[in-house]
């Protein structure tokens, strides 16, 4: 049941579609305060049209978007600036510019925060640091972003979406890319905005291991609709996870974590005793 009280950002019967075919039929998810939610499913479910959704670069043709009590689409009075300093979106994609510092890149996130014809920024040169900081970019801050590796890319992607310092963060794959230690610390990254500084965080992911280590609630879609919605627990199991996949999927808890484990079975995988 959709509840949007004390939700930071939340869809609510959400109808997408591209040009005439409808992709996403009726969700509703909400991000609260300082919770993880993942959005999590096969290809073609429809995970990154929803958040473009709840970002405001696809509108929907039925249901509505909420910052707290305010609609973000129908008779919105937001401006684009006013939105982009309480969510920043994390796309699969972006450009590579060319003879800018990585600094400079990262710096692109306090846009929302410049005032006057100056583009005054209290504040925003320690943001940036910070971000660094936190993305492990700091050590490359001067390189040229077009020097760059596409793991190290995304992290100073990620770097300037945390520099725009919002309280709700959208992320779309950030693990896309990274070996596996920067893959652990971006997951560390999203739990500590969320844990430390309240931050409402909204993430697609396609590895399961990762949701179930880093969400607090999970939404699981098929065809664009939602199978499950709620705890790592509930909605990570076997039944829910072969009905979205249409491959058994056997889920057990990690020996050394403890955390939900989920294992595609192919006819050729041993099947556990």
């Amino acid at each position: 049941m959709f509840k949007d009280d004390g939700a930071v950002l939340a869809g609510r019967g959400l109808v997408l579609a591209h040009h005439d075919r409808t992709v996403v039929h009726g969700v509703s998810l909400e991000l609260r305060q300082g919770t993880v939610t993942a959005l999590v499913g096969p290809n073609g479910s429809g995970k990154s049209t929803v958040l473009r959704s709840l970002a405001r670069l696809h509108k929907p043709r039925g249901g509505d978007v909420r910052l707290g009590d305010r609609q973000v689409w129908a008779g919105s009075a937001l401006s684009g600036k006013e939105f982009a300093r309480n969510v920043t979106l994390l796309t699969q994609h972006r450009p590579t510019p060319s003879g800018v510092s990585v600094r400079d890149v990262v710096a692109y996130g306090r846009y929302p925060h410049r005032s006057g014809w100056r583009g005054v920024d209290t504040g925003g040169a320690a943001a940036v640091d910070r971000a660094m900081a936190l993305t492990g970019v700091a050590p490359m801050a001067e390189r040229g972003v077009d020097e760059l590796s596409g793991g190290e890319l995304q992290r100073v992607w990620l770097a300037s979406c945390l520099a725009q310092e919002t309280s709700v963060l959208l992320l779309d794959e950030p693990t896309n890319h990274l070996d596996l230690r920067y893959q652990v610390e971006v997951l560390d990254v999203v739990r500590d905005l969320a844990d430390d500084h309240g931050v409402a965080v909204g993430v697609v992911l396609h590895d399961l291991d990762h949701a179930a280590i880093v969400a607090d609630r999970v939404v699981l879609l098929g065809e664009g609709r939602v199978i499950a919605d709620g705890g790592v627990g509930e909605v990570l199991t076997t039944g829910h996870l072969t009905e979205a996949y249409g491959v058994t999927v056997h889920v057990a808890n990690d020996p050394v974590t403890g955390a939900v484990h989920c294992r595609p079975l192919g006819r050729r995988t041993p099947r556990p005793v």
